[in-house]
């Protein structure tokens, strides 16, 4: 089963995504900073490191370059409402898919899909 580590600072938000994502057959550690991330990075493997970009404490791009220290064969997924923080991301973590607020459940769970070269097909 693929392992995602959900790094979203807002609760309804990563409420949501943690659902929709266990709803479509992944395993989910959700947190609400970069900081609480790091060390389940640090302990645990995960295929895939889900953050937010704009976060307290540690942000999601910090987090990543921490990730690809720490647990190297884990992939990247940004997600952010700011479009400024996006050429950010995709300056800084090149690799890393950044998807833009708002999207809708079903984007994202299609978005790991590809990732993973899953069938696109969604299931919430």
């Amino acid at each position: 089963m693929i392992r995602i580590l959900l790094a979203e600072d807002d609760q309804a938000m990563r409420t949501y995504l943690a659902r929709a994502l266990e709803n479509a057959g992944y395993d989910v550690v959700a947190v609400d900073r970069g900081s609480e991330a790091l060390p389940y990075l640090e302990s645990e493997e995960f295929d895939l490191l889900l953050s937010d970009i704009v976060m307290p404490e540690m942000d999601g791009i910090e987090l990543a370059q921490r990730c690809a220290e720490v647990s190297p064969m884990t992939k990247v997924m940004f997600i952010t409402g700011f479009a400024a923080v996006t050429l950010r991301a995709s300056r800084e973590a090149p690799q890393a898919k950044v998807l833009s607020k708002p999207f809708h459940l079903r984007d994202i769970v299609m978005e790991v899909q590809r990732v993973f070269g899953l069938s696109a097909h969604a299931q919430l």
